[in-house]
């Protein structure tokens, strides 16, 4: 039979405590001295304050953490095996490799949360001895429990919940690339815009769950329990004829890169108005030439356009959901409805495009979906953000010099007030 967390037999400590704790892990992992790392198990924190700190590595085995304030905390690799986290806010906080075997983390906020390669299986925890608030020799199954969990914006690429119970939970807008959800109870789960390329989903319960909008590229539904669920809106696979027209799109971006290097004396540029791009791969997107293509309706969902060449093309009203354009030249680009959901835009150029000695071309991107976006580093310098949907995303030390932002949402987002 499968336990639930208790408190019972388990030390409490104080925040004061707590504090000397985390200063002395935090010295630790910066190699000063005085150092030691966090051995936390079998520990009631329940209510203490973690927000902003830094326990990665650290060992929090079989503690409870019950709502705890958690936000931006970071736990990368930390071994929160069996752990009771019920309505924590980890709003922000970083996961990465954290091994979550066997956890509660019920009506939990995990807004934009990361965690890229997190574990929340089924985890065999020591059960506490009752007297000693120790570990006895007993051990008892656990499953991951992330039932009701907010998850709106999180990272959860390649992560494990299979056999996980997240009955009810919010992936809204979540970016699951690979996630491994089989056997999972996913009942009354909202996907909605979710990133789910490549995750497995045999097995699992989906009854009652809604996938609108979200992106389910090689998931296979055959053997999932999918009644009364919703998919209203899902991308799939490209479609036959989309693979089939690969080789002409191809044919017409070698003809752009030609007429781009002798300026229009060759070649033609690139007319790819609501084109399937996906059939053509990472390989010949990644760093392209494509100044002043019209990619207008374009579907680029998950393409690695990094350092990609897109002065002063027109990708008005492209799917961008969950793309790589780190280092990309999108300056004077026109992004007017364009949907960059989740997309990394680290360090990408979304300035002016000099059109001569006095004349300069914003990059527009009115009523654009950019939530949850990763653009740290970016220039924004002059860009056209009204109406835009920036809920969730990060431009921390982006420079926004002359940017406009009228009417733009940009609830819980960092670096643009």
């Amino acid at each position: 039979m499968l336990a639930s967390p208790t408190v019972a037999g388990r030390r409490r400590v104080s925040q004061a405590e707590l504090d000397m704790i985390i200063d002395a892990h935090e010295r630790y992992l910066a190699g000063r001295p005085r150092g030691k790392r966090a051995v936390l198990r079998f520990i009631d924190f329940s209510g203490l304050g973690f927000a902003r700190r830094n326990l990665a590595g650290a060992d929090l085995s079989s503690s409870i953490f019950e709502g705890c304030q958690m936000a931006g905390t970071t736990l990368d690799r930390a071994i929160l095996l069996g752990c009771d986290l019920r309505r924590a806010d980890l709003a922000g906080a970083s996961l990465v490799r954290a091994d979550l075997r066997g956890a509660t983390l019920r009506g939990a906020n995990l807004t934009v949360a990361d965690l890229t390669d997190a574990d929340l299986r089924e985890g065999h925890t020591p059960a506490p001895d009752h007297g000693t608030g120790l570990a006895s020799h007993k051990t008892v199954a656990q499953i991951g429990v992330i039932d009701e969990a907010v998850l709106v914006g999180a990272t959860l690429d390649r992560s494990r919940l299979d056999g996980a119970s997240a009955h009810g939970a919010d992936f809204t807008d979540c970016a699951m690339r690979g996630a491994n959800l089989s056997g999972a109870n996913l009942k009354d789960a909202v996907f909605v815009g979710a990133i789910l390329q490549g995750a497995e989903v045999a097995g699992a319960n989906l009854e009652n769950a809604n996938f609108e909008g979200s992106v389910l590229t090689d998931v296979d539904v055959a053997s999932a329990r999918t009644d009364g669920a919703h998919f209203e809106g899902a991308l799939t696979a490209p479609s036959a004829e989309a693979v089939a027209k690969a080789p002409g799109l191809i044919a017409a971006i070698l003809a752009h890169e030609t007429w781009r290097r002798t300026g229009g004396e060759e070649g033609a540029p690139a007319r790819l108005m609501g084109e399937d791009l996906r059939p053509l791969g990472d390989k010949l997107l990644r760093g392209a030439r494509l100044t002043a293509a019209d990619l207008r309706g374009a579907c680029l969902v998950g393409l690695d356009l990094s350092e990609v060449e897109l002065q002063g093309a027109n990708l008005e009203r492209a799917d961008l959901r969950g793309a790589l354009l780190s280092r990309a030249d999108l300056r004077g680009c026109r992004l007017a409805n364009a949907n960059l959901t989740k997309a990394d835009m680290r360090a990408v150029q979304l300035g002016g495009l000099p059109l001569g000695p006095s004349r300069v071309a914003p990059a527009m991107l009115t009523s654009s979906r950019l939530r949850y976006v990763l653009g740290q580093g970016a220039d924004l310098s002059n860009a056209v953000l009204d109406g835009a949907d920036l809920r969730g995303a990060d431009f921390t030390g982006a420079i926004l010099d002359g940017a406009s932002f009228t009417a733009a949402d940009t609830t819980s987002s960092l670096g643009l007030s």
